[in-house]
């Protein structure tokens, strides 16, 4: 015998009721599962400010301990440890990466400190951009309004030139450069070679004055950057992220005369 109607419906909703509970009950498991890797970088940046170890990572320490680190710059493990430590400062976002990079100047030269300097931050940053994505990027896109998704797609559409413009322009904090995207769905590859070319003329400056510290040591003269991001550095840095804006600029001007 066929069920009255309002049966069914009772049925229906029932069923529904059901399926939304489950869907919950899928994404709550979901989302402590992908909160593991932000909880292994918060802990990180815990552990490292609870024992100073950024403190370690000075231009005061560079100057007492110079002759042991370029007797330790000589061996072949050399470069991968400084990446290494290189790419856990900034995946937890400690605030000694010019150091680091004047530092592999010092001790590598300009070409190889460039090299190795870079290698390290975009490996960090790409760590920690994906942490990001993986656990708070999920839980956004969970509570956001569609506002999101706009403001996602507009990154999106132009993120090559977004990316690098924010890389090149020394106004923008490193960290938060590296957090931003993986709330607006740049695509992994694109934010690390975007990373990686657009931290290359910053870190180029930097790893410049590394190069140049043998002689200021030798006079027995105190470290300082002051000054190493003089006006002119600054003027070439902002007109290399201008041109990287100039394709948003020149289709923008496409879509209008259309």
């Amino acid at each position: 015998m066929e069920q009255p109607l309002a049966e069914k419906q009772t049925g229906l909703e029932a069923e529904t009721a059901q399926d939304a509970s489950s869907e919950q009950g899928q994404g709550s498991s979901l989302s402590l599962k992908n909160m593991i890797p932000l909880l292994f970088i918060v802990s990180g940046v815990g552990l490292a400010f609870y024992f100073d170890l950024h403190h370690w990572i000075s231009l005061e320490k560079l100057q007492t301990y110079n002759s042991e680190l370029l007797a330790m710059a000589e061996k072949w493990w050399a470069p991968f440890v400084f990446m290494g430590v290189y790419m856990l400062v900034v995946a937890f976002s400690l605030p000694v990466g010019t150091v680091l990079t004047v530092t592999g100047g010092y001790l590598f030269g300009m070409a190889f400190g460039t090299a190795y300097a870079v290698t390290g931050a975009t490996l960090g940053a790409t760590v920690l951009f994906l942490a990001t994505r993986t656990s708070l990027g999920t839980l956004l896109k969970a509570k956001a309004g569609p506002w999101l998704k706009k403001a996602e797609d507009g990154f999106r559409e132009n993120a090559v030139s977004y990316m690098l413009f924010m890389r090149l322009v020394p106004a923008f904090p490193f960290f938060v450069v590296n957090l931003l995207p993986a709330f607006l769905g740049v695509r992994t590859w694109t934010y690390l070679w975007t990373t990686f070319i657009g931290i290359i003329p910053g870190a180029f400056v930097f790893v410049s004055v590394g190069a140049g510290l043998e002689s200021v040591l030798g006079q027995g003269q105190d470290l300082t950057l002051e000054g190493v991001l003089t006006k002119e550095i600054i003027i070439a840095l902002v007109g290399f992220g201008l041109l990287a804006l100039l394709p948003i600029a020149v289709k923008k001007l496409r879509g209008a005369r259309s």
